[in-house]
């Protein structure tokens, strides 16, 4: 009987350890992620570990100790700008792979909280190798943003072949028309309403979003572009490199 009762203590003692070590593990996991990962990958990582737990077990230990993943956390949305019915075709078509250097470019437009009040940027990434070849920042959402972002490209511009976009008026505009003539560039446009046509400059803006964006503050333009050009982001492009 004692012998029995011994052990079922050491039983529990063991098992007490164990629950403390997996807490650890994913507290450690989600702190070395930034705060990124969820219930899914921190239980990839654990399994790399040797440890086979479920997601609901994981789920529990995140919401016992407070670990909120920032892809979970509710973000302010703000009204997507009004589209034309502009025929241009998507000659891109959904074609993001194997593309030669400065074939295509993407471009889309996403915001910045800076000190109280919103703020846009605009990139320009190549697919050929998703380098982010221009970009611009400003208090409007317009054409001239948008501009700014494509003479800031760091190549020729008349090397490059396909500028593509959303339907959005800041890009369907005749400024833009005229630059895009001026240096022989084909436009493409993706389809009304479908972010999926862009889907390699959606996803790289989600990821500035949520591990840049959200976990930092901004009092001005100026420390925000400073934090973003220094800003490591080449492991976290692979993520959508397959897009």
């Amino acid at each position: 009987m004692v012998y029995h009762h011994i052990n079922n203590e050491l039983s529990l003692k063991k098992t007490k350890n164990k629950d403390i070590e997996l807490v650890n593990l994913v507290k450690g996991i989600f702190k070395d992620s930034r705060n990124n990962f969820g219930t899914r990958k921190i239980k990839n990582e654990l399994e790399k570990l040797g440890f086979c737990v479920s997601r609901k077990v994981i789920s529990r230990i995140m919401k016992t100790n407070g670990l909120v993943s920032n892809y979970t956390v509710a973000q302010y949305k703000v009204y997507k700008s009004t589209c034309n019915e502009a025929k241009i075709e998507n000659i891109v078509d959904r074609d993001f792979n194997d593309r030669d250097s400065l074939e295509v470019i993407v471009s889309d437009l996403t915001y910045v909280r800076v000190g109280k009040s919103w703020n846009y940027v605009c990139l320009l990434e190549d697919l050929h190798n998703r380098e982010i070849v221009g970009y611009s920042a400003g208090k409007k959402k317009d054409a001239g943003l948008v501009e700014k972002a494509i003479f800031t490209c760091k190549y020729p511009l008349d090397k490059m072949k396909i500028f593509h976009s959303d339907k959005g008026k800041e890009y369907d505009n005749i400024s833009i028309d005229e630059i895009l003539d001026a240096f022989k560039i084909e436009r493409s446009l993706s389809s009304r309403g479908n972010p999926y046509d862009n889907a390699v400059c959606e996803a790289l803006n989600k990821v500035l979003k949520i591990e840049f964006k959200y976990q930092n503050r901004f009092e001005n333009l100026k420390s925000y572009k400073w934090g973003w050009q220094n800003m490591s982001i080449g492991i976290t492009m692979l993520e959508y490199t397959a897009l």
